[in-house]
């Protein structure tokens, strides 16, 4: 079954390769992403992923109720301080499985990582 990673990170938090803007520890770096990619693949459960560029970049497109014309604005507007910085797509056999890979992923590592079924239709 195939599970994706939702990498969450908060945003007052350094980015994958920055220097921490608060002075704590800068947070896991792109080389230990590869080297979790290089991992997954070795290990033949990588099925994909990707990393997004930061929250501020996003456009959001909607249909209000009772509209017909497309509403575009800039930014996502969610109540929280934390955004999805990417995501890794693991096709493995169980739950328990995707949870022990999620453990090992750097970007529980001042961050969090959710992991959700992916429905298939």
């Amino acid at each position: 079954m195939k599970y994706v990673l939702l990498l969450f990170a908060d945003l007052d938090a350094a980015r994958c390769g920055e220097d921490a803007v608060t002075g704590a520890d800068e947070g896991p770096g792109v080389e230990e992403f590869m080297a979790f990619d290089a991992e997954l693949e070795k290990a033949g459960v990588l099925a994909g992923g990707f990393a997004l560029e930061d929250p501020d970049t996003g456009v959001v497109v909607s249909i209000p109720p009772g509209a017909t014309e497309p509403v575009v604005t800039s930014g996502p507007f969610a109540e929280s301080r934390e955004f999805v910085g990417g995501t890794i797509i693991i096709d493995v056999p169980d739950i328990d499985e995707a949870l022990t890979w999620a453990a090992r992923c750097p970007g529980v590592h001042g961050g969090r990582v959710e992991v959700r079924a992916i429905a298939e239709f």
